[in-house]
């Protein structure tokens, strides 16, 4: 399953595949501006309104769960 966020603005879109997410939470660690945070075992971008377009989070995740649109 792959669950969806987009910023208010609609610039930014992350998608998180729960099936390859396994809740490591190294996109939580990594991330600079605290986008992450884990909830039930996986990652979500609660803060996606925060996101810089660093694209950290895509190298952080030994799964490869994390797709970004600006990366």
């Amino acid at each position: 399953m792959i669950k969806e966020f987009t910023s208010s603005s609609g610039d930014i879109t992350i998608k998180i595949d729960y099936d390859k997410c396994t809740g490591v939470g190294k996109c939580v660690e990594e991330c600079p501006t605290d986008v992450y945070e884990l909830q039930n075992g996986k990652a979500v971008a609660a803060k996606i309104d925060e996101c810089i377009e660093c694209c950290i989070c895509i190298d952080a995740c030994p799964n490869g769960a994390i797709e970004h649109s600006s990366c």
